[in-house]
């Protein structure tokens, strides 16, 4: 009699670095380039003449759930979408061909991130099997040579754990801020308008907002309204200039109590969270000043 073995090894994954998690000179290299690789300009306006911003956020949808149902790594769709923006700010694409770049993007992001990455031949199946896997790959050096191979780019993701562990947090809470801030941060790359903030002020936006909206539940922090606000600024080294224009973050706790039936994990809403965390990430651009 033959037995049938069932177990599926698990996909080995590296464990986190204290080395590069617990470093200030990692933190502060991540300050000091992660403007590199934002896209240059709002290409809607200058480059793009046959995509509009609603066929972006559409595709960036698509994208998201191709990455959530093939359990990608939390990185591997910000990065996508970094690849992605940064390709429209230089050339002039068709509309026909977005869907094929948000495929190459995710390919190569997939590479670069995941311990296994995502086949030409099954990203082709999510397409419908529009574009060929052919095809793909010769996009895929079309990509690469436009972005000159910069495919390391900063993304909020980098600042996660920096942010986290200068927070006075309870370590049992840190997993559940963590899984809200990385909801926030995918809900932002679908959102054209964050496309050009620093990733820096993306992962603290986010990483407000997780715990400003756990605070409705539970006690997740002492830290409310300015106290988290003026933290998380010293964290990423933003200097907050004026406490007169101060951006009124009980304006910001209400939002939050409004949106008690939200759940970032359990109860997906994105226009209630996109809401959320473009109000905590525009507030604090609007009371901050970015050191150079």
């Amino acid at each position: 009699m033959e037995l049938l073995c069932c177990e599926v090894d698990p996909v080995r994954r590296a464990v986190p670095d204290a080395n590069l998690l617990y470093d200030d000179r990692v933190l502060q290299n991540l300050l000091t380039i992660e403007e590199r690789y934002l896209p240059q300009c709002s290409y809607f306006k200058c480059v793009q003449k046959d995509i509009q911003p609603y066929m972006r956020r559409m595709v960036a949808t698509w994208m998201l759930e191709v990455c959530e149902e093939q359990k990608c790594e939390e990185e591997v769709f910000p990065l996508a979408m970094n690849y992605l923006d940064r390709f429209l700010a230089g050339v002039p694409t068709p509309k026909t061909h977005l869907q094929l770049l948000g495929a190459v993007c995710m390919f190569l992001a997939s590479k670069l991130k995941e311990t296994i990455p995502l086949t030409a031949e099954k990203l082709c199946i999510y397409t419908d099997n529009s574009i060929k896997p052919q095809e793909l790959l010769e996009w895929e050096l079309v990509v690469l040579g436009k972005l000159k191979w910069n495919l390391a780019a900063v993304t909020p993701h980098d600042f996660i754990e920096h942010i986290l562990r200068k927070l006075p947090q309870p370590n049992d809470k840190l997993p559940l801020i963590r899984k809200h801030a990385q909801t926030f941060i995918a809900l932002c790359a679908t959102d054209f308008k964050f496309a050009m903030y620093p990733p820096s002020m993306i992962a603290t936006g986010s990483v407000g907002a997780a715990i400003c909206g756990l605070q409705q539940d539970e006690d997740v922090s002492s830290l409310t309204g300015d106290a988290l606000v003026d933290l998380l600024a010293k964290i990423t080294n933003t200097d907050v200039m004026d406490r007169a224009h101060s951006w009124g973050a009980t304006e910001a706790l209400g939002l939050c109590f409004a949106f008690q039936d939200c759940n970032p994990v359990s109860h997906f809403i994105p226009e209630k969270l996109l809401a959320l965390s473009r109000y905590y990430v525009a507030s604090l651009f609007k009371s901050a000043v970015r050191l150079s």
